[in-house]
C-alpha cells in the first residue's frame, strides 16, 4: 500500500442548477518521503486535489488514503483532527499573525499538536535563528515564507502540502524556498507535495503528477531529481 492513494476520486461542485466537475476520476499513488510536484494549467484541478488531500474539502466519490487511513470516509470531527495533527500547510500568502514574532507564530501552530517540534530549533533549520524576535512586518517576503514553512514543520506532520509557495516571491527568493523545501524533504523524511503551474519545477521532483481537466494525465518517476540550486525558469 502506498503512503498516499487516490482511487477514482471525483469532486463535483453545484453552481446553481449546473454541476461542475473540478476533479473527474483522479487516481495516483505517492510513496513516503517523496518530494512530489503536481503540475498543470489553471483550472486543471490541482488546488481541489490539495484541498481534498489536506482534509479541507470532501470528495464527492472515490477513495483517498493516507498512511493506511481512509481520509475520504472521515466525519467532520475526524477531519479537524486530521488537519491539526497530520497535515502541514504552506500557501502562496504567508498568513502570519502580524502582532506575534516569528517564534511566537511558529509556537502558535505547535500548541495544537500532540508531538510538536521546538519552535526555535525549526527556525534555526530554516535559516531564521537570528530573526526569531522580529515581527512579520520586519521580515522580507522570503523570510515570512520561511516562517510559514517553519510553522508547518513544527507541527511534525505526516504530510507537507505546499500550494504555489513561490507565487508571491521574486526569482531568487523563490529558488531559495524551493531549495529549502527539497532539503527539508531529504533531511527529515517528510513527504512533501508541491502544487504549481510552473513546468520547470518538475525537474527537482521524485514524482511528477501531471494534472489536466480534473484527471492525473500522467505520473512520472524521476530517477535523478535535479537540485533546486540548478533550477532555471
Amino acid at each position: 500500500m502506498a503512503f498516499v492513494e487516490f482511487r477514482d476520486v471525483c469532486k463535483i461542485y453545484q453552481m446553481g442548477e449546473v454541476e461542475v466537475a473540478a476533479v473527474s476520476g483522479m487516481s495516483f499513488d505517492i510513496e513516503q518521503g517523496e518530494f512530489v510536484v503536481v503540475v498543470g494549467p489553471s483550472g486543471a484541478g490541482k488546488t481541489t486535489l490539495l484541498n481534498m488531500l489536506g482534509g479541507m474539502d470532501n470528495a464527492t466519490s472515490g477513495t483517498i488514503m493516507l498512511d493506511g487511513r481512509e481520509v475520504s470516509a472521515f466525519n467532520e470531527k475526524e477531519l479537524t483532527f486530521y488537519r491539526r495533527y497530520d497535515i502541514g500547510f504552506v500557501f502562496q500568502f504567508y498568513n502570519l499573525v502580524q502582532n506575534l514574532t516569528a517564534k511566537e507564530n511558529v509556537e502558535l501552530a505547535s500548541q495544537i499538536c500532540t508531538d510538536p517540534l521546538d519552535a526555535a530549533t525549526v527556525l534555526e533549520q530554516v535559516g531564521l535563528g537570528h530573526r526569531m524576535d522580529n515581527f512579520p512586518a520586519q521580515l522580507s517576503g522570503g523570510e515570512q515564507q520561511r516562517v510559514a514553512i517553519a510553522r508547518a514543520l513544527a507541527k511534525n506532520p505526516k504530510l507537507l502540502l505546499c500550494d504555489e509557495p513561490t507565487g508571491a516571491l521574486d526569482y531568487n527568493t523563490g529558488k531559495a524556498i524551493l531549495r529549502l523545501l527539497q532539503q527539508t524533504c531529504y533531511d527529515t523524511g517528510k513527504t512533501v507535495v508541491l502544487i504549481t503551474h510552473n513546468q520547470a519545477f518538475t525537474a527537482i521532483a521524485d514524482r511528477v503528477i501531471h494534472v489536466r481537466e480534473g484527471r492525473a494525465d500522467s505520473v512520472v518517476l524521476n530517477e535523478h531529481p535535479a537540485s533546486a540550486e540548478t533550477l532555471e525558469w
